[in-house]
């Protein structure tokens, strides 16, 4: 696809809106800064989509909602990812008290 031909060809073509570009192994990206993997970003960050590059966002605490993903294929398809929960945490859907499908939300649960 077309994003990893752009980063071939030279980094300055991405937007600078960090001081140090993520891919330096001098310091771990902050939330907020680009990245190609998860281990470009500090503690507590993931790697994730946002529009069409990614960014470190940081990863779900209990509580929160996350994205179950039903099938492998969508996964690609996604503009803004979320990271995945925290050690300890799963994806599940909600038990809400209330209409059946009421809310149909998964947030970050302990196992």
């Amino acid at each position: 696809h077309a994003a990893a031909e752009l980063d071939e060809v030279g980094v300055e073509a991405q937007p600078r809106r960090t001081p140090a570009p993520a891919w330096l192994p001098t310091a771990k990206g902050e939330e907020g800064d680009f990245c190609l993997r998860s281990s470009d970003c500090a503690p507590g960050l993931c790697c994730a989509r946002h529009f069409w590059s990614k960014i470190c966002k940081p990863v779900l605490r209990e509580g929160q909602v996350c994205t179950r993903h039903r099938r492998k294929g969508t996964h690609g398809l996604e503009i803004f990812q979320r990271c995945q929960c925290a050690e300890g945490l799963a994806c599940r859907l909600q038990r809400e008290q209330g209409p059946a499908d009421a809310s149909r939300l998964h947030t970050c649960q302990r196992h």
